[in-house]
């Protein structure tokens, strides 16, 4: 876990666009013995928030923006490879972003721990249209479909992809999970646009997954239970019933 100081330690040279010094920090938290996927969810991501605060009630620049967003993409693809491995789940996940989408980096990062923890992921990014998501998915068949938006004038774009989705309802199965600021900024929106869960961090999105697996492991067992009582309940009444109908004796 990282503290406060580790925070405003690599924010400051952040908002410079000092590489360098942010390269330092992340080095520094790194040899403290902060594993990869605790920078990810403790810096990298709570700092990406910050940075889309401070925008909003201009305190920053649009240029600082873009220079933050680079060296966290930067730092990003770095810490990829440093990141745990845990045994396959045999599951997917497609991660993409609203089609018009310019800041992936949240996304990228769900893409890169999905796959830490497991998970067969493909990561599509922004710039796609809702028709080539579609076909993407019609081919990949996932177990889970993310969409990550920051801005509300995607909410439509994402809330017609989810229409047509649910409208061939081809799978069945699949669960579509949403995040970003599009969808924290304003609250109930991703029930509105009929997703099936809402995920304000990474952490979240994973925890998500990962109860969604459990409970549907739980209502296939459920499922199974009730098969098996209502086949030994038939096989019980089956004598009964040739007994009933037996010819009787002359």
């Amino acid at each position: 876990m990282t503290d406060e100081a580790t925070l405003a330690r690599y924010l400051e040279p952040l908002l410079r666009g000092d590489r360098k010094a942010c390269r330092v920090v992340i080095e520094e938290t790194l040899q403290a013995g902060v594993p990869a996927n605790s920078v990810y969810l403790h810096v990298i991501w709570p700092i990406t928030v910050e940075i889309d605060k401070l925008l909003r009630a201009d305190k920053i620049s649009a240029t600082q923006e873009h220079l933050a967003s680079r060296i966290n993409r930067t730092i990003v693809d770095q810490l990829q490879n440093k990141l745990p491995r845990r045994p396959l789940r045999g599951k997917k996940v497609v991660v993409c972003c609203a089609p018009d989408e310019l800041q992936e980096l949240g996304a990228q990062m769900m893409a890169d721990l999905f796959e830490s923890d497991g998970w067969e992921v493909r990561f599509l990014g922004g710039g796609l249209t809702n028709d080539d998501i579609f076909a993407f998915i019609n081919e990949y068949a996932p177990d889970i479909l993310l969409i990550h938006g920051t801005t509300a004038k995607q909410a439509p774009d994402v809330r017609r992809l989810i229409d047509t989705i649910r409208a061939v309802d081809a799978w069945p199965d699949m669960r579509i999970m949403v995040s970003g600021g599009l969808f924290s900024r304003a609250e109930g929106l991703w029930e509105e646009i009929g997703a099936d869960s809402y995920a304000a961090t990474a952490q979240d999105a994973l925890q998500a997954a990962a109860a969604e697996r459990i409970q549907r492991c739980e209502r296939r067992t459920l499922n199974r239970r009730k098969k098996r009582r209502a086949t030994i309940s038939r096989q019980q009444a089956q004598p009964a019933q040739q007994q009933v109908m037996a010819p009787t004796a002359t």
